[in-house]
């Protein structure tokens, strides 16, 4: 990293040093702060950004649904405070990119946008690949998801494979993350598990098809520091449904539709 860095700014002050650019402006070598002040005194007023603005999407159940694996104790304080707060954060940062002087402050507010960004898709996601134990979505994964279930027995092989393998991704994420069943680019392609640090999405081709969160504030009012319970326990509550659906659809459709369920009414 260090190595490219450094050949990339060589070339960057030697070509600068040559010509200046067409547009007339001065460019100064290896002075980043300087040429962003040049370009704004070319551009004084650049245009202000529209500010999209995001809402937090009510659970498709009831608090109380996903009970014994999840409680309701925990759905209320993880929908309620930790993704509202994700939303709240989102909605800040956005409004003051748009509003930023210049593209430093911008990028400045790239890591906050994509940490509660990223926390937003997640959980939007995550409560819609959940379902209560009882339901025909959870229990039968081989009747609620068809197409799903001809490709994980070409992969895994059984969906207990699948869980056990997925189990272990679970179970080995350091610190706080999610892990994700996705399939990949190719129409009907085939099916991997992920893992993704911190709040990071599910990004590039891939759909996400089953995500489970393993950050302490999903389960630890619950089960403590017992992560493989909580995760032993997620396994009962997952909509095969929805999860067919995605399997089913490109990614396009299905972050389209999420989109209609995160984004706040103009």
């Amino acid at each position: 990293m260090t190595d490219v860095a450094a050949s990339s700014t060589a070339g960057a002050g030697a070509g600068a040093s040559a010509s200046a650019s067409a547009s007339g402006t001065q460019v100064v070598p290896n002075d980043f702060q300087t040429n962003i002040q040049y370009a704004e005194m070319e551009y004084p007023n650049p245009p202000k950004m529209a500010v999209q603005q995001y809402s937090l999407p009510p659970l498709p159940y009831a608090y109380n649904a996903l009970e014994p694996a999840i409680s309701e104790a925990i759905m209320a304080l993880h929908h309620d405070s930790h993704h509202q707060a994700y939303v709240t954060n989102l909605n800040k940062a956005l409004a003051s990119y748009a509003g930023a002087a210049n593209i430093a402050d911008q990028i400045a507010l790239l890591p906050c946008i994509r940490f509660n960004g990223g926390g937003h898709i997640n959980h939007a996601l995550f409560w819609r690949n959940l379902a209560p134990p009882s339901s025909e979505d959870a229990q039968n994964p081989e009747a609620s998801a068809p197409n799903l279930a001809a490709a994980v027995r070409a992969t895994f092989g059984s969906f207990d494979a699948l869980i056990d393998r997925f189990s272990a991704a679970l179970n080995g994420v350091q610190g706080s993350g999610w892990g994700w069943l996705v399939r990949t680019a190719v129409p009907q392609g085939g099916l991997r598990i992920i893992t993704t640090k911190d709040q990071d999405p599910v990004v590039g081709e891939e759909v996400p098809l089953i995500g489970v969160d393993v950050w302490e504030h999903a389960y630890y009012l619950q089960y403590m520091n017992a992560r493989p319970q909580y995760i032993d326990a997620v396994w009962t509550v997952i909509n095969w449904t929805e999860a067919e659906m995605r399997y089913n659809h490109g990614r396009d459709s299905i972050f389209d539709e999420l989109l209609a369920h995160m984004e706040a009414d103009p």
